[in-house]
């Protein structure tokens, strides 16, 4: 169950990746253009944030049940916080995505409120901010806590 969960984990960041950054592109062309929130956007912004939590309950599941890495660093968090990987799975991962995924769903919220550009303007904001904070938390290869592109 363990590595069906994380591959799946793994994989699944691209289409998350994919439509964001479509996201972050879709509101700058619609701030650019002006006009009103099409539904196509709308449809995007749904289809996103579906996808986006998916993907976040499939990491807490591997956090809280599943992952024998974020087991020994919620065991000791002392221990935990002075090793690179137990500290970056157990605590830097899941506090930097939580807070990734509540910027992409206030983002929402606070687009829906507004109309024209002020809902493409604060969609892009948003976006940008959930991109960089996402971007931040992937352990890419070659870092210290690196985990593979594709996991096979």
């Amino acid at each position: 169950m363990y590595v069906a969960v994380l591959y799946l984990h793994s994989w699944l960041r691209y289409p998350v990746l994919v439509l964001g950054f479509a996201l972050v592109l879709a509101a700058f062309g619609g701030l650019r253009g002006g006009g009103s929130w099409a539904p196509n956007h709308e449809r995007l912004h749904k289809i996103f944030l579906a996808v986006l939590d998916v993907q976040f309950l499939l990491g807490l599941v591997l956090y809280f049940f599943l992952s024998p890495i974020t087991a020994a660093a919620r065991a000791n968090m002392g221990l935990a916080m002075k090793d690179a990987q137990l500290r970056f799975f157990g605590v830097e991962h899941i506090a930097t995505m939580l807070i990734a995924v509540a910027v992409a769903h206030v983002g929402r919220v606070r687009s829906k409120r507004r109309e024209g550009r002020l809902r493409y303007r604060s969609t892009l904001i948003t976006q940008i901010i959930w991109f960089v904070l996402t971007l931040i938390a992937i352990p890419w290869p070659g870092l210290d806590i690196a985990r593979p592109f594709f996991r096979f």
